[in-house]
């Protein structure tokens, strides 16, 4: 079992900088993948920035440039610095755990509000 626990998000004006932190515990040595997704209502959950164990990383078109991911195996840590924030960026922000076994595992979610 993998348990995730996020910190940061909140409300921010059109243009500026948020930053979320995810810290797993359990079984971390099983963790291949820790990224972040994104959902609205009515929408399916997305994507936003993921990496990999070994340090490759992958992000949405609609974040790239302006999003960063980075893990911090030692403490199996991982935070998503989002800078140039747009209205669209608002979402519900969830910390995920992809397993070596194919179990995903999901933090509480994360308000991020972006005001226009």
């Amino acid at each position: 079992q993998v348990q995730l626990v996020e910190s940061g998000g909140g409300w921010v004006q059109a243009g500026g900088s948020l930053r979320l932190s995810c810290a797993a515990s359990g079984s971390t040595s099983s963790i291949n993948t820790m990224g972040w997704y994104r959902q609205t209502p009515g929408k399916q959950r997305e994507l936003v920035a993921e990496t990999k164990e070994g340090g490759s990383t992958n992000y949405a078109d609609s974040v790239k440039g302006r999003f960063t991911i980075s893990g911090d195996n030692g403490k199996n840590t991982v935070t998503l610095q989002m800078t140039s924030l747009k209205p669209e960026d608002t979402a519900v922000y969830y910390c995920s755990a992809l397993l070596y076994a194919g179990r995903r595992h999901w933090g509480q979610g994360s308000q991020v509000t972006v005001a226009s």
